[in-house]
This record gives structure tokens, sequence and C-alpha cells, in this order.
């Protein structure tokens, strides 16, 4: 008898096979993942092991979704996301795409806050869309995250973020990731982390304005706890604006550093990562 996971519930089997597995338990399902991996070939049933099976076109049950949408994960990293509280100030387009990102993910909570309403400037690299032009950027992106991924917890403050509004909006964040565009914005967040939660991560951004190289975006670790996505360099100025596709680099990087650090504890930065942060010829 083997002790495993079938779609994150645990399960007795006597099946050997992953196949065999599938034809005993449901033998129309057409996708049949194992360990986070799409199988199309059998492979042998371990101890531990982590199944998924879904037949495509089938609506899941409540109970049974956010456990398929998990499915591609590495086994072990969905109950360390479930747990886990991100913070994140600025929902532009860094923050609206590192808050996709983590709802896709499934994380368990997250904290959002910014003041502004969307603005037609802001479509050509923000996950928002024209019919919520006008609204304010927290309501428009829950509603947008809800649709994504309904079992992540969602706290949203409509706030201009001050010294003195930091940390009443934001409580308890295993991850804190700043996503503003103004560097005075971006320094006092940074510096009321570092002087009052040092033991919080911090992951900020600076420099993935225009269309250059994407492999200049890297990720520095400046001090204790504090990290630093984009080439520190190119700043939104005119003849260099923001722009979707490297602005969408920086923030997946941003996302990916707060799930490794949320998964693996504190990260550290390799060699290569550092190169990158050297702008190419």
């Amino acid at each position: 008898m083997l002790n495993i996971k079938l779609n994150e519930q645990p399960f007795e089997t006597m099946a050997e096979t992953l196949f065999a597995l599938r034809d005993a338990v449901k033998p129309e399902a057409d996708i049949v993942i194992l360990n986070g991996a799409a199988m199309s070939t059998d492979a042998p049933l371990a101890d531990g092991d982590e199944v998924c099976l879904i037949k495509r076109g089938e609506a899941p049950s409540e109970d049974e979704l956010e456990a398929l949408m998990a499915a591609r994960h590495t086994p072990g990293v969905h109950a360390k996301l479930k747990a886990a509280t991100v913070g994140i100030a600025g929902l532009g387009g860094l923050g609206s795409a590192i808050a996709v990102a983590l709802a896709r993910v499934g994380i368990g909570k997250l904290i959002l806050a910014d003041f502004d309403v969307i603005e037609p400037s802001n479509l050509n690299r923000q996950q928002y869309f024209v019919d919520q032009l006008g609204l304010l950027k927290t309501d428009a992106l829950v509603s947008n995250l809800r649709k994504i991924n309904p079992y992540v917890d969602l706290e949203a403050h409509a706030v201009k973020l001050t010294p003195d509004t930091i940390f009443p909006t934001f409580g308890k964040t295993d991850v804190m990731i700043e996503a503003f565009d103004r560097a005075d914005q971006k320094v006092m967040l940074m510096q009321a982390f570092a002087a009052q939660k040092p033991d919080v991560p911090f992951v900020g951004a600076s420099g993935m304005a225009g269309y250059s190289s994407g492999e200049t975006i890297g990720v520095q670790k400046m001090g204790k706890n504090i990290y630093v996505v984009g080439d520190l360099e190119s700043g939104a100025k005119p003849g260099c604006g923001l722009m979707a596709p490297r602005v969408g680099i920086a923030a997946s990087m941003q996302a990916n550093l707060a799930l490794r650090l949320i998964v693996e504890g504190n990260a550290e930065v390799t060699e290569e990562a550092r190169e990158r942060l050297v702008p190419a010829d």
C-alpha cells in the first residue's frame, strides 16, 4: 500500500504505476500530473508522490479547484505559499503584474495599497482593462484577482502611503514588495522597513524603463533582507518610457524572488545575477 497525495488530499493506493492509478480512480482523465510534471508516459509510484488527475472541459467542484490550480507546483510548495502573506505597495505596471503572478501561484494573502485611479496611459503596461478606466486600482485589481484565484485572501487599501500610514496598512507580512514609480516613495518605504521591521524581506525595484536588453535586469542584495530588482539605471524620462515587456520582466523577477524567500528562506544573489546588473554594450 502506497501513501500518496491525490488532488492535494491524502490517498492510499495499491496501484504501482501512475496510469494504473488513473485507470482505477478516474479513467476518463486526459491530463495526468506527477509531482508537478504533466506525464505522457507511465511511471512507477512511490510513497509521498503527488498526483493530479484532470479531465479537459470538466468544471471541478470548489473543493477540487484550488488543488487542481496548484497541480503544476513543485511538491511541498503550495502549503508554504498558502500560509504566506505578501504586501505590495503600488499597483501600477509592477504591482499589478506581481499581484497577478502571486495569485496564480496560490499565495495565501495579499495586502495591496494604492490611492490612484486607472487612466488611459496605464493600459500600456498595467493589468487592467478599458472598461475599468476611472476605477480605483485597488477595486479593479481585487476584481481581476478574484477571477484568477478566488482562494487568495485579499486586503486592499486605497490610501496614500506616508511614514504614518505604512504600518497600519501593512501589518504582518512575510515579504514586502515595493512597486512605486517615484524614487522618494521607494526610499521612504525601504527606510521604514529597514528601521522598524528589519527581519521582513523587502523586495524593491529600480531601473526597468525603455526597451533595451532584458538581460541587464537582475537582482542585487543591498543589505540585510533588502533586495532590488532592475538595472539600477534606466528610469523613465523623455525618450525612455515605461513599456510592458521590460516592466513585466522586472515584475516577474520580484514575484519570483518573493516566492523563493517564502519557500527557501533568505535568498542569496548569485554572481550570475550580479553580472546581469552590468548594462550590456
